[in-house]
């Protein structure tokens, strides 16, 4: 259920945005840390959330979830150098999966539009993270070949990540939106 923006439902807006955030931060928390070559990265739950922000919440909302989350859980948990790229990268998953699924005044109720909200805003943060990732290496002067081999492991992880996001997400989302409608809470969001 995408919230409105009008001044009545801010509060739930800016409530339910908070508990996503701290959800998507625990759900990285839950996470198998990958060594590569001196660096690191991580299959993890987090990702699961940051979709489930964008579906449920919408783009902005949803964005805003994942981003912050994310960004804690990076200040805290040991990337804090990254996390301000975490923050746009994080926003941008969500807020392509919201704007897919909730495009256009559409609801999100038809099933092939979650699935390709879902995969497009994975492939987003995919994108984004492991570009970031080879740019990033090269500038700091690693040979191209250890470049290669360290994108090549992020790339399966972040990958695994995506379709473990995907599949749970989707699922997840159409539980909660039955839950929501069966208590009579999704007819008073704007859908």
């Amino acid at each position: 259920m995408k919230f409105n923006t009008n001044q009545q439902k801010t509060t739930v807006n800016v409530a339910l945005t908070g508990l996503m955030g701290a959800l998507v931060l625990v759900g990285t928390y839950l996470n198998v840390p990958i060594p590569v070559l001196g660096d690191k990265t991580m299959i993890g739950l987090g990702n699961v959330f940051c979709i489930l922000s964008g579906l449920l919440l919408g783009p902005v909302y949803g964005g805003a979830a994942a981003g912050i989350g994310s960004f804690i859980f990076d200040l805290i948990g040991g990337w804090a150098s990254s996390a301000p790229f975490t923050l746009v990268f994080k926003f941008i998953m969500a807020f392509v999966c919201g704007t897919i699924a909730w495009g256009g005044n559409k609801s999100a109720k038809k099933l092939s539009r979650l699935i390709l909200a879902a995969v497009a805003g994975s492939l987003s943060y995919c994108a984004l993270y492991l570009g970031y990732s080879y740019v990033k290496e090269l500038l700091i002067g690693s040979a191209v070949q250890v470049v290669n081999i360290k994108i090549a492991t992020k790339a399966a992880a972040t990958l695994t990540n995506a379709v473990i996001a995907d599949v749970v997400a989707v699922p997840l989302f159409l539980t909660i939106r039955k839950a929501l409608d069966r208590n009579h809470v999704g007819g008073k969001l704007q859908e």
